[in-house]
């Protein structure tokens, strides 16, 4: 029977049962950690944080560091391993096609077809590893609302899809849709709101609400459901209602969330703002 590896070499998994369709996995330190060749259901992308690796797929082979970005097409044979027991770090996210392939028909490409693979198999452009990282950060935050998670997935894949792999833009929409969005979101604020909810109320694409959203509101869905709490608290302290029940009441998951979100809106703690009595 083989060592359990040191807790700095085992992998480490995240998981949320609001976002089924992608799974995060990150090693800190990789040096005995390797891989036969093998494929995935899944299209998979990663960030090297550290160190160097060999990078095969398919039949190419490449040296890649930390700061590469790798993309792994559903099906496509690959592995990555380090090199001369080099430290090596890495962060995967691991993206159900058939989410991947909706995306995509949202962003233009025609329902009739399946997904459409990545050219690309790695990339070392810092602002797409700069916003790799700050998706996989923003995922396994255990302080970060599923809307919100939700998102900035739909953003970088959007992003990404656009970028990488172009297809012809979708129409525009009309702004009434949008509005209903928004009024949606203002009459539920105090509840806990999915972006399936939002979209399918709309009748709108996560993809397309959440650009069109951000361009007619200044902010994007999740940020104008949590002003729209603030708001709501607010009132509910000028009546004279403790704070502690305001926060549960506005929809907020604890007292610090609240106190967070309250304070970088009104640049004062809900204390303040209710003052003494």
């Amino acid at each position: 029977m083989k060592p359990a590896l040191p807790p700095d070499q085992a992998p480490q998994f995240w998981r949320d049962p609001a976002l089924p369709f992608i799974e995060a996995r990150a090693i800190a330190d990789g040096r005995k950690v390797c891989y036969s060749r093998h494929a995935h259901e899944q299209f998979s992308i990663g960030s090297i944080t550290a160190g160097q690796s060999t990078y095969l797929s398919g039949q190419s082979r490449w040296r890649v560091s930390a700061g590469t970005v790798v993309l792994m097409n559903p099906g496509v044979v690959h592995a990555c391993n380090p090199i001369d027991d080099q430290p090596w770090s890495y962060r995967m996210l691991y993206v159900d096609t058939p989410w991947l392939t909706a995306l995509q028909h949202e962003l233009g490409f025609s329902p009739e077809l399946d997904f459409r693979p990545f050219s690309t198999t790695h990339s070392q452009a810092p602002q797409l590893f700069a916003e790799f990282e700050q998706l996989y950060r923003t995922l396994v935050d255990p302080d970060a609302e599923p809307l919100h998670k939700h998102s900035c997935a739909v953003i970088f894949f959007s992003d990404l899809q656009q970028r990488l792999n172009p297809a012809e833009r979708p129409p525009r929409i009309s702004n009434e849709k949008l509005l209903q969005a928004a009024q949606y979101i203002r009459q539920h604020c105090t509840e806990t709101l999915g972006l399936d909810d939002i979209c399918r109320v709309a009748e709108l694409s996560p993809s397309y609400l959440i650009r069109a959203f951000k361009q007619q509101f200044g902010m994007p869905p999740h940020a104008f459901l949590v002003n729209q709490r603030v708001q709501f608290a607010q009132a509910r302290l000028r009546s004279g209602a403790p704070i502690a029940e305001v926060a549960l009441e506005a929809g907020f998951a604890d007292q610090a969330h609240f106190q967070r979100a309250f304070k970088q809106h009104l640049a004062a703690t809900p204390g303040q703002y209710r003052g003494q009595r």
